[in-house]
């Protein structure tokens, strides 16, 4: 069993430490991962201890102490973490641990207040002229004031008059942002002949808009009976450039309000064409148009927008899982019952029993992943690594030859490391590091993908510590299926200590043994959702889960 600490600073510390951690019989070495949270830099230190001779008995002292912990959870033991304890990648768990430390109320800027006082009903010309005439900025009014009418959704009787005003001083004539946030209004309060009067002012005007206004008129013309022209809009993008996913989902959608399902299907083929990612809305939207339809052409469609979630590691909100279960459960014949649930820590269901899916990587994926890892980001295009080709192999010699001596010895102490421990000014004291260059072979380096490497070529038994997410290296890789076994082996093997006290027993937030993905066995599907009382960061899953399965 190999494992990554984070936040030890101090070698005595370290060794005269409790004995709530050990190497029992079955586990032949201890990795470390070191990281000094207290430098102004967060810079981070690895250590890497294998299994030392019995003349080396005072370090051994701590192994042994220290992995008996490790071996207690490792046999199932869940003592040192409380049943309700969040993992670290739990939906809310980083706006909980960002509400522990909240930002210096000092850097605070204050509100910004109202820069005028808008109108509540409709103005007339003599009324607008003398506002204008206490406004600061006049030559800035009319744009002043519809802006701020469109942050405060104002109503549009009283926009209305504002562009009555203008266009009485303008020989009839409207600018085009000024008629584009009259637009905003209108799409926002659904104002539909309102929107097509617009758009009839700035089809006769303008030949080509910019994208904004295209995107306003789709989403306002969509629920009219003017709906196709909006798709004559979206062909007008595409001639300068690949529409945006809110155009293609207000089409789709509008395609589906007026029944015609097959532009619809056809538009959203289109989407995937183009690597874009769908807003959860429009898949909604399927699912709502296929309530209580018998056909399983449509039904196999839906189903395929399941696993593209899947895929994708996409999760749907509260609203989009209940559209899910009530399709399910409306589709005529096939006896389906959902209910909303949660998993437990063992990955069994709470709603029906069974054990959802293992986190833990496949020898195929786990190769797979470790190759990926090895070209893109340690060998490779890592903008955030230091590494020059020449460290790392050094590096690759170097632990080649301890992994030799120690499948003959097993006698070996490895410390990857921080050059600058080695600095007179670090924070690493000289005496302690020579203490333990004494009892250890070392590799020094400027970068965190040996962390990387280490893990991976420790075995997919390997388990690091530490609370760096490692974002910017999972953004390197290359592709969505790639990102995503990192981000499963990550979920499977990273620990954080939740609590460490001088003289007490280290507390470890507990990793994950099932993977937080829509799922499949034929007969049943369970699907994790986002709870819209939880605010739910990137790098987190949800906890929530709809369970699916079909009555027999």
């Amino acid at each position: 069993m190999t494992f990554y600490f984070t936040g030890i600073r101090s070698f005595p510390k370290l060794w005269k430490s409790n004995p709530y951690l050990g190497l029992g019989p079955g586990h032949s070495s201890l990795s470390l991962f070191l990281k000094d949270c207290y430098g102004i830099r967060n810079q981070e230190k690895w250590f890497s201890l294998k299994t030392v001779s019995p003349q080396n008995a005072k370090a051994m002292n701590l192994l042994i102490a220290k992995a008996r912990y490790v071996r207690k959870k490792d046999e199932g033991s869940n003592k040192q973490v409380s049943a309700d304890s969040p993992h670290m990648f739990a939906a809310g768990a980083a706006k909980k641990r960002s509400q522990m430390n909240p930002p210096s109320k000092e850097h605070v800027l204050p509100p910004v207040k109202n820069i005028f006082q808008l109108p509540t009903k409709p103005l007339n010309s003599e009324e607008w002229d003398k506002l204008k005439e206490d406004f600061k900025e006049k030559a800035n009014f009319e744009n002043c004031i519809i802006s701020q009418m469109v942050k405060c959704h104002s109503s549009v009787d009283v926009a209305k008059s504002v562009l009555a005003w203008v266009a009485a001083k303008n020989n009839g004539i409207i600018g085009y942002d000024l008629l584009v946030k009259y637009l905003y209004l209108c799409v926002f309060h659904k104002q539909t002949s309102e929107i097509t009067d617009v758009y009839e002012i700035m089809k006769a005007r303008y030949k080509r808009l910019e994208s904004g206004a295209y995107t306003l008129l789709i989403r306002g013309l969509i629920h009219t009976d003017r709906w196709r022209e909006a798709l004559l809009l979206l062909e007008d993008i595409k001639k300068v450039m690949i529409p945006s996913k809110k155009n293609y989902s207000d089409c789709i959608q509008g395609a589906l309000f007026h029944q015609d399902v097959n532009v619809a299907w056809n538009l959203y083929q289109e989407l995937l064409g183009h690597d874009i990612v769908p807003m959860l809305e429009t898949l909604k939207a399927f699912f709502d148009f296929g309530k209580d339809m018998k056909d399983d052409q449509y039904s196999n469609k839906l189903q395929d927008i399941l696993l593209y979630l899947r895929n994708n590691q996409l999760y749907p909100g509260e609203s989009f899982a209940h559209s899910i279960k009530t399709w399910f459960e409306s589709v005529p014949g096939e006896q389906w019952k959902g209910q909303f649930t949660t998993v437990q820590q063992s990955g069994q269901c709470l709603g029906c029993g069974k054990t959802v899916e293992s986190i833990h990587l496949s020898s195929e994926e786990y190769e797979f992943l470790k190759e990926k890892i090895m070209r893109d980001v340690i060998d490779g295009g890592d903008q955030y690594k230091k590494t020059t080709p020449q460290e790392l192999k050094r590096f690759q010699n170097f632990l080649l030859d301890v992994v030799s001596q120690l499948a003959k010895q097993n006698l070996q102490v490895l410390v990857l490391g921080r050059k600058h421990m080695l600095k007179q000014n670090s924070r690493w004291r000289k005496d302690d590091m020579e203490k333990v260059q004494k009892q250890a072979s070392f590799f020094f380096s400027e970068d965190d993908p040996f962390l990387l490497y280490a893990t991976l070529h420790s075995g997919n038994h390997c388990k690091f510590i530490t609370k760096d997410l490692m974002r910017d290296h999972k953004a390197c890789l290359p592709d969505a299926k790639t990102q995503r076994l990192f981000f499963k082996w990550q979920q499977g093997h990273q620990l954080a200590i939740v609590s460490r006290h001088p003289g007490s027993k280290i507390t470890f937030q507990h990793i994950l043994i099932y993977d937080t993905v829509v799922q499949t066995t034929g007969d049943s599907w369970h699907i994790p959702y986002d709870d819209d009382l939880v605010e739910r960061y990137s790098y987190e899953v949800p906890t929530k889960w709809l369970c699916l399965h079909r009555k027999t």
